[in-house]
């Protein structure tokens, strides 16, 4: 079915992080994973990138990053191969991701915050469908959500 795994970025799968592409409508939504993984390589001490698998298969990618002066996890970058899509891997990738989060990999904190384009409305109902909700705050044109873990 949808089940996935996530699979930390390495040397031996960054090449296929390098080939998930999204459709042409959706590339303002995320960035690709190769800014993004020069993003972990500048904060190695304080995130994760992930490739999200379906069995053997790359099909998608996500960063958890800590920011130890909020003292809260976000989720970066977060995608779906445009191959992949509509399969329900966005959703089983977050509830992994979640979970992976809820064992405090970096710090003690159960608050997880996410940003999204307010245009990306299948990723807000996705969210919101998970707990999150909008904390008020913006930028440009990026919305955030946020997320109370169960102690």
């Amino acid at each position: 079915m949808n089940e996935v795994t996530l699979k930390k970025i390495d040397e031996s799968n960054f090449l296929d992080a390098f080939h998930l592409t999204l459709a042409p409508e959706q590339e303002k939504f995320v960035s690709h994973p190769i800014r993004s993984l020069a993003q972990a390589y500048v904060y190695y001490h304080q995130c994760t990138p992930f490739g999200i698998y379906h069995g053997d298969t790359m099909v998608g990618y996500v960063m958890v990053i800590y920011d130890y002066d909020l003292e809260e996890y976000d989720i970066w970058h977060m995608m779906i191969d445009e191959a992949h899509q509509g399969r329900g891997f966005g959703r089983a990738a977050m509830e992994v991701c979640l979970a992976y989060i809820s064992g405090k990999p970096f710090g003690a904190s159960n608050r997880v915050v996410l940003t999204c384009n307010r245009e990306n409305s299948n990723a807000i109902a996705l969210y919101k469908s998970l707990g999150f909700s909008e904390t008020g705050n913006e930028d440009e044109d990026e919305m955030e959500l946020s997320l109370e873990l169960n102690a």
